[in-house]
């Protein structure tokens, strides 16, 4: 989804290119692209987010709201730190710059679609410290190796990195919204955190969620 119609196409002629994707729709702004996931949710939504009428951060939050499970990947030219924290704080599970090639944007796809998250090593790093920086209790600075997670915990973790709330992970697990609030304590306890981005972030950072 890309409100600039070239850099749209391109986008779509070189996703096409690859054996691995097959482009299912492409969207101008965040309402069309509601209504495309709507009627038929692909399995991955690429992402930009500085757009005229609803950004890429209200379709994430309108995503969310709706119980649009599709995962996105957000794929932009601004580099700001800011902007990513608040993109995975909305639910985005991959986040790519676009002077990335072609090959790495077909593996954030496959990562996302197996159910992954993918934000590249270097943009991690440097989230973490611009997360150390946060005036809100949590701060990371320091922190020893976070405390080992059970497989439930790991499984809360992922939905956590896809943005879910309490209610929707207690519905995709069927338990109890009560069990699910003191399972995600649990997470945030063991990350040394006590906000649910930092707990994905040190996540990122320790390979928990499997990714690259």
């Amino acid at each position: 989804m890309d409100d600039q119609t070239l850099v749209r196409q391109g986008i779509r002629h070189l996703l096409e290119l690859s054996p691995e994707v097959t482009v299912a729709a492409e969207a101008a702004d965040g309402d069309e692209a509601l209504a495309i996931l709507e009627a038929a949710p692909p399995d991955v939504l690429l992402l930009d987010l500085r757009m005229p009428g609803r950004d890429g951060i209200a379709t994430l939050t309108a995503m969310r709201e709706r119980g649009i499970a599709v995962p996105a990947l957000v794929l932009t030219t601004f580099d700001d730190d800011e902007l990513v924290l608040r993109a995975l704080r909305a639910g985005a599970r991959g986040y790519l710059l676009k002077d990335v090639t072609l090959d790495q944007v077909v593996e954030a796809i496959r990562a996302l679609a197996g159910g992954g998250t993918f934000v590249r090593p270097a943009l991690t790093e440097r989230l973490l410290r611009a997360a150390e920086r946060l005036p809100e209790p949590g701060g990371i600075g320091g922190l020893p190796p976070p405390l080992p997670l059970t497989d439930r915990e790991l499984e809360i973790l992922r939905l956590l990195a896809g943005g879910y709330a309490n209610r929707e992970i207690a519905a995709a697990l069927h338990l109890a919204e009560g069990t699910v609030k003191n399972h995600v304590s649990s997470v945030l306890t063991k990350l040394g955190v006590r906000d649910r981005t930092l707990a994905v972030l040190r996540a990122l950072h320790h390979g928990l969620l499997g990714d690259r």
